[in-house]
Order: C-alpha cells, then structure tokens, then sequence
C-alpha cells in the first residue's frame, strides 16, 4: 500500500482551483508534517496554512513553477492551488532544518496523495512573499507548498540512456517524470 502512495506522490502543478481545501484537511496535512522526525528532536519547524481565494491570488505571482518547462509560466486561471502551506524555520531553535524540512514535506504530500490531493513543493519564490504576512523576524521561510484536487495526469518515464532527468509535457499536456532505475541507483556492498 505504501509504495502505490510512493509511486502516486508527484509534483503537480496543476490544480481544480474552484474545490477548496478546508482548514480541517490542512490542520491533519501538517499534523502528518510535525509527526516526522527531528535533528536532535529540536522541531524547529513551524507551519503557515492558507485557504484563502484571496490570499491564494496574492502568492501565486510570488512563485516559480517549472525551471524545466522554461516557456511554461505556471497554472492558468482555473488551475491553480487551493492552499498552500508556507514551511517557515523559527531561527530561535536552530540555524537550519534541511533533513526536517524533507520529512516534514514528504508527510505532508504523502498525506494529500492519500486524501486525493496533489501538490508541489516550490522553493522558488520572491522575497516579497514575507511581505503578506506579519511573520516573526526569527521566522524565515524555507519553502511553499501548493495544494489542490489534482488537475493533470503525471506519469513516471525510465530515464534515458543518456541520463537526462528533466521533466516534460507531451501534446496532451500529460506531465512525464523521468526517473533512475533501481539498477543504477542501487549499490551493493558484499
């Protein structure tokens, strides 16, 4: 069961921008996220959820969405996030919390593949993005997380020979991730 959740987990970046996510699905999404492990069990992790149209509007232009797909400027109208969930670092606890981070946002969007969501972690954003909130100076952001009912197909491709990782859309707009395969990335030790 869990690797079918595994395999299902994908970036989308495409979203039913008009089904709104409730702040009881966000509170568990980031429940799942807090319940991961810890350097040192420091948790120094904090969550900023948001479900707001309005606020949904004034963060998406505050974001880069595809670096592969460089003619692509992100979801139209219509297919955008729902939500997002803004990780933020409390600097009072800990300098850093990148093996946090990764856990926590694994939770999280295991979490929303298996209540029917899709999402994406974007680390690309604008330094205006903590212009819109009155966020404690010990809290810097570290990465956002966009939300939504799925709103494209992503399927996972073998890479090529050549070993070319980047990601792709075909005529029918269907998302391909190339990935490794287990042979290359598998080392044994005897």
């Amino acid at each position: 069961m869990i690797d079918e959740i595994i395999r299902k987990t994908r970036s989308c970046r495409r979203f039913v921008e008009g089904e709104p996510i409730s702040r009881e699905t966000l509170g568990q999404l980031v429940d799942l996220g807090r319940l991961g492990g810890s350097a040192r069990n420091v948790q120094p992790l904090k969550f900023l959820a948001i479900n707001s149209p309005a606020k949904n509007r004034e963060i998406f232009p505050l974001l880069g969405w595809a670096g592969y797909l460089v003619d692509w400027p992100g979801p139209a109208e219509g297919e955008r996030p729902a939500a997002y969930i803004i990780c933020l670092l409390d600097t009072r606890l800990a300098p850093d919390a990148d093996i946090d981070l990764g856990i926590a946002t694994q939770n999280i969007l295991l979490g929303a593949t298996a209540m029917g969501l899709g999402g994406c972690r974007i680390a690309a954003f604008s330094p205006a993005l903590r212009d819109l909130f009155s966020l404690d100076p010990a809290l810097r952001i570290l990465l956002v997380i966009a939300l939504g009912r799925k709103g494209e197909e992503v399927v996972l491709e073998p890479a090529s020979l050549d070993g070319d990782i980047r990601y792709w859309r075909d005529d029918d707009q269907i998302h391909h991730v190339p990935k490794r395969s287990l042979d290359e990335v598998l080392i044994f030790v005897e």
